[in-house]
């Protein structure tokens, strides 16, 4: 099956009293690693809830592998495989069990690759999964997801909560498999450290809309942060800069254009900027005031 995108998000709606997912488009391309960004509440869970057919969109079209994700629904998820920030398993399961549990839900199952996962991760057979760690409860959900031939990872903020050197093995473990160039990985989080150490692509939500989208590398060279006196702030043309931060010793503002300003203002500062930094000043561009302190 030939796709250009692992996942296609065309004006997705979903509408709740008071937050609606508003007209959501973006692209996962296949071979890549996609990081989707946002505050808690901005509209991440019930994107990928959306993607995954477990709430029902109002509006808008979601393929994945290029197949209609309701139409094709069976056929997709044997191909997928999501991993959410609690254990969708029974506590009172092992892994034994769940390995046999789950062979008969996924025609690919893999039980040997399955226990190397479990050997590579330290994770006991018999132990009940309510007396495992946080960290353990993700590992195991790595392991159950890559054992079943996924080319699709869909995680939601599954880095949260776990120690730096946790993390650390997960992005080791998410640059193996996208080695395979038709894996693909969707990674929600608002831990923007992460998604810059291994993502290609990076997606900004906030209240439901996309601010932001694009290769993350380009991102981060497009954007810069300006800084100068509160003087030379009053000479600079808003249409030049997202949003603007005043101190008590001047201000800071982040500019979409970091070649135009360079020239344009050669003769203050201009910083090279994060992931972080552009999510903060977008998600402040979006109130009444371009300006903020």
């Amino acid at each position: 099956m030939e796709y250009e995108n692992a996942i296609e998000i065309k004006d997705l709606t979903k509408r709740y009293d008071g937050f609606t997912l508003d007209h959501v488009s973006f692209n996962v391309p296949r071979g890549s690693i996609m990081g989707f960004i946002g505050q808690n509440g901005a509209g991440k869970t019930t994107t990928i809830n959306s993607i995954l057919n477990i709430i029902k969109k109002d509006e808008g079209e979601i393929k994945i592998f290029g197949l209609n994700h309701e139409a094709h629904e069976i056929e997709v998820k044997e191909q997928m495989a999501a991993v959410f920030d609690e254990l969708p398993f029974a506590e009172d399961l092992n892994a034994k069990i769940l390995s046999s549990v789950l062979s008969g839900i996924y025609k690919n199952w893999d039980a040997q690759l399955f226990q190397r996962y479990l050997d590579r991760f330290q994770l006991p057979g018999r132990k009940k999964f309510s007396k495992f760690s946080k960290g353990m409860k993700m590992k195991l959900q790595l392991a159950s997801a890559l054992s079943h031939g996924a080319k699709l990872l869909v995680m939601d903020e599954a880095t949260t909560g776990l120690d730096p050197v946790v993390r650390n093995e997960f992005l080791d473990l998410f640059w193996e498999f996208i080695q395979e160039e038709d894996h693909s990985i969707l990674m929600s989080s608002h831990i923007t450290t992460d998604l810059e150490k291994v993502a290609d692509y990076v997606t900004f939500i906030d209240r439901g809309r996309i601010l932001l989208t694009g290769m993350k590398d380009e991102i981060l060279d497009r954007h810069g942060v300006l800084k100068c006196t509160k003087a030379d702030y009053e000479q600079i043309d808003p249409k030049d800069y997202v949003s603007a931060r005043l101190t008590d010793f001047g201000a800071e503002l982040m500019v979409d254009d970091r070649a135009r300003a360079a020239k344009k203002y050669g003769g203050l500062v201009l910083d090279k900027t994060t992931l972080e930094e552009i999510m903060l000043f977008y998600v402040s561009a979006k109130g009444a005031s371009k300006v903020f302190s």
